[in-house]
């Protein structure tokens, strides 16, 4: 982690956590977004670790502690808008209603990617995690932030980007449940993309790498209710199945076990995507299995993969098919003990916790001067 001047403490002191979520999806075991998969890693994590935890999610959400359910699971197109204006509405009703006597919790952590926008109708300290490139986010989100918001990013590449953000504390990587993800040496003669269907995590590149190497590609993932993302899958990816040699196969919002089946037996993974990446889970998920990862050179893939150990760093269409071929020199236990070193849900907890004091303590300071 960045140096946030964190607070260590050896008694660990009982938190209560009110978790935000991005609105559209659930969250549990088996989301496809990376914001619902690492909330619902940490959520348990932090559970597991004696905290208090609750999540502000969408219908048919899961937790380890409690669910404040907001509204709805989105199905239909475009209704973001919509959809999040519900879901902080509810959230903060629900904050309003118990901050009468003694607030029910200690700290809010938005991994909505917009809740605190709306931390100066809170009475409590707001961590947001930023876990998108910085263009993804609107200029006007970041004036007039409120005194009570504080930020983390989750790589090196991306805190470089947000440089001059105000009450910015550093770096927390992501980490995945170790357990989950079974380490399988040997591998079948398939390549893998997994992600969220849409133009910028590139699955059409990657149907050219397999092409290029002809071998067997399997997609899945899942397509969000964005009908730019309907279109590009319309037009870019579902020409492509069943008809091509060499086979190319989709799954669509897989199962927990079918994403673990496809991981570990994989021949590679491939990470083509248009932007830089924040941090890539599927990636992690992939090394955990003994898989090798193949990215394109951009964001935090360079700080995940570690070129020619866990997989290999590329930057062309044409380099990953030739990566493809070096797969057999990478061996699957350095990636199983990349990920156990650097990328376990617990070591994310733990940073998160001392994140968390941090938070407490600056905000504690902030209204004690405020009150002199």
């Amino acid at each position: 982690m960045g140096d946030c001047g964190l607070i260590v403490s050896t008694k660990r002191t009982v938190r209560r956590i009110f978790y935000v979520a991005y609105p559209l999806l659930p969250v549990s075991n088996e989301s496809c977004g990376g914001a619902e998969q690492m909330l619902s890693v940490l959520e348990s994590e932090m559970e597991r670790r004696g905290h208090l935890t609750t999540i502000a999610a969408c219908a048919g959400s899961q937790a380890s502690g409690a669910v404040f359910v907001t509204g709805p699971e989105c199905r239909e197109a475009d209704r973001f808008e919509q959809r999040n204006a519900e879901h902080e509405s509810r959230v903060l009703e629900l904050l309003r209603r118990t901050r009468a006597s003694r607030p029910a919790f200690d700290l809010i952590h938005d991994k909505s990617g917009s809740f605190w926008r709306c931390a100066a109708e809170c009475a409590l300290p707001v961590l947001a995690t930023l876990h998108l490139p910085r263009h993804f986010y609107a200029p006007e989100l970041f004036r007039d932030i409120p005194p009570n918001v504080y930020f983390n990013c989750v790589s090196e590449a991306q805190l470089a980007s947000f440089a001059g953000l105000p009450n910015l504390l550093g770096v927390v990587q992501n980490g995945i449940r170790l357990k989950q993800f079974r380490f399988t040496p040997d591998k079948n003669n398939y390549l893998l993309w997994m992600g969220r269907i849409c133009e910028e995590k590139a699955p059409h590149l990657a149907i050219e790498v397999a092409q290029r190497a002809s071998l067997p590609l399997v997609l899945a993932g899942q397509v969000y209710p964005f009908s730019y993302h309907q279109n590009y899958y319309n037009e870019n990816v579902r020409p492509y199945l069943g008809n091509s040699n060499p086979p190319i196969s989709f799954f669509e919002t897989p199962t927990l076990d079918k994403k673990q089946r496809l991981l570990a037996y994989a021949k590679a993974l491939l990470v083509p995507s248009l932007v830089d990446e924040t941090s890539s889970l599927v990636a992690m998920e992939a090394m955990a299995c003994g898989t090798p990862a193949i990215g394109f050179r951009r964001g935090a893939i360079p700080e995940v993969v570690i070129d020619r150990v866990t997989g290999f760093v590329v930057d062309s269409v044409e380099e990953m098919a030739e990566a493809v071929w070096s797969t057999s020199e990478i061996n699957p236990h350095a990636c199983r003990v990349h990920v156990e070193m650097n990328h376990s849900a617990e070591r994310m907890a733990r940073e998160y916790e001392k994140l968390y004091e941090n938070v407490l303590a600056l905000e504690a300071k902030r209204t004690a001067r405020r009150a002199a």
